[in-house]
């Protein structure tokens, strides 16, 4: 019998689902390893990105960059709902003023458009938040169309 005290379990065979499962894992670890290792398939999470990004890009980007949309009454139209949906928070509805300065005089940093299109897409020091990760240079073209008719 046993030579010592304590039962033994050394007889005692691995049950088959074990096995099974355990091999299961071992071949799915080295497969997901195969095919999602960059160094070993070429497949990076950074290409997929980088391709979905310029699919965006190329689908918002129909329309060209004009240098001005002054006068385009469209443009005008939808810089005024950027202008609500975007900026009215800090300088009003009617762009006199509120936590932001007044749009509708002189600028404190420039009226030249692009004094203006630096102010909107990079911001500015003392409050003034970049817009250029939400707003394209298109929306930001046609706002600044619409913040010259506020000082006209």
């Amino acid at each position: 019998m046993n030579e010592h005290e304590h039962p033994s379990e050394s007889r005692n065979k691995v049950p088959k689902g074990m096995t099974a499962f355990f091999l299961f894992v071992i071949v799915f670890l080295l497969g997901y390893i195969a095919l999602y290792t960059p160094a070993i398939s070429g497949w990076s999470f950074y290409d997929i990105f980088e391709k979905k990004m310029a699919e965006a890009e190329a689908s918002a980007g129909a329309e060209p960059v004009r240098e001005s949309y002054s006068g385009d009454e469209a443009a005008i139209a939808e810089g005024e709902k950027i202008y609500a949906s975007s900026c009215a928070v800090c300088h009003k509805a009617d762009a006199t003023g509120g936590i932001g300065p007044d749009l509708t005089g002189r600028l404190k940093f420039g009226d030249a458009p692009d004094d203006l299109f630096t102010s909107i897409a990079d911001g500015r020091e003392g409050g003034m938040p970049p817009f250029r990760q939400q707003l394209s240079d298109v929306k930001i073209r046609k706002l600044m169309a619409f913040l010259e008719t506020l000082r006209d």
